[in-house]
């Protein structure tokens, strides 16, 4: 692994450290009713986010998936305005319109979360295509599900990178399961091995590890700034939480506890905590405490939008939708 400063160790646990505390008082705002219809949970994920995003400049971007709130705030987004997203308000990044799915952020490089799986491929090798032209050296990143190598638009978008030799990474996070259907029972073949059908430099790495993923996220974006074109990487991790918040009260089981404990045992908070002093910990800790409590009570004291505004940004033009007559 690349040699980091004590500084750039405390940043990725700082991000890490932000992402977990993030969820986990998002779930309590669902259980509480102030998120209404559930988040899909990124806890035990977040060494991914925030390895892949370190590697990154201000000026490149990102699409992410359903599950995309560490990718928002590694990316660089105000945790009190995606807090409020995710609850509805009007001070949220998309004023309350999109949601836990769909954060977006231009200004920081967040093309933003998409819902349906694989969706966002495309949009990121668009982005590419465009920085390619531009010649401007922007990197684009596609976050995606280990559920999504099998959908007809992922791999359109490998192949049209591979022919344009677009400055794109694909990010494929392999938690072992598309919702609750386990990946032996999916995926055919290999993950790399869908890359590298298409000629792209692809690998397999510790998504566990924050430093694992920026080492191989270097790697990839240096190459594809320098002209190389893109690359994947299928970062192996594990979703400690639900797939979806609903599973607190339906209990689905679908994952075998000893799977669960193993799963668990290696956490990226301590994988990359143990870089820290324990004061360096500590003191982090305790900053990204207030952060996250911040983001609560901005949250919770926000406005949420005026119906009148409902049709709002409908269409591109600013035309008014016609309001119904209440029937």
């Amino acid at each position: 692994m690349a040699f980091l400063s004590a500084a750039a160790h405390a940043d990725l646990y700082r991000v890490v450290r932000l992402i977990r505390r993030f969820e986990e008082r998002a779930v309590e705002l669902v259980r509480a009713g102030d998120i209404v219809g559930g988040i899909h949970p990124y806890t035990g994920q977040e060494a991914v986010a925030a390895g892949a995003c370190a590697a990154l400049r201000a000026d490149d971007v990102i699409t992410s998936t359903h599950r995309g709130h560490g990718h928002v705030l590694a990316k660089g987004a105000d945790p009190k305005r995606v807090l409020a997203e995710l609850a509805g308000r009007a001070t949220g990044l998309n004023r309350g319109r999109g949601g836990s799915m769909h954060a977006a952020d231009f200004r920081l490089g967040i093309l933003g979360a998409n819902a349906i799986v694989g969706a966002n491929a495309p949009i990121t090798a668009g982005a590419a295509w465009a920085a390619k032209r531009a010649g401007d050296g922007r990197v684009a990143v596609s976050f995606f599900g280990d559920g999504a190598v099998n959908q007809g638009v992922l791999l359109e978008s490998l192949n049209l990178a591979a022919l344009w030799r677009l400055p794109v990474l694909f990010v494929c996070e392999n938690n072992g399961y598309a919702t609750t259907l386990a990946v032996a029972d999916a995926v055919a073949g290999t993950i790399t091995g869908r890359g590298e059908a298409f000629g792209i430099p692809s690998a397999t790495v510790d998504g566990m590890d924050p430093v694992a993923v920026l080492d191989a996220a270097r790697t990839a974006v240096d190459r594809a700034r320098s002209g190389g074109g893109p690359s994947l990487i299928e970062c192996v991790t594990y979703r400690f939480d639900a797939h979806h918040t609903w599973e607190h009260r339906a209990r689905v089981r679908y994952r075998p506890d000893d799977e669960v404990l193993k799963g668990r045992s290696r956490d990226p908070l301590d994988v990359q905590g143990s870089r820290l002093s324990d004061a360096d910990r500590e003191r982090v800790d305790a900053e990204v405490e207030s952060v996250v409590d911040e983001a609560v009570a901005f949250a919770l004291s926000s406005p949420h939008p005026d119906p009148e505004g409902a049709l709002d940004d409908l269409y591109a033009t600013g035309l008014r939708g016609r309001p119904g007559d209440g029937r």
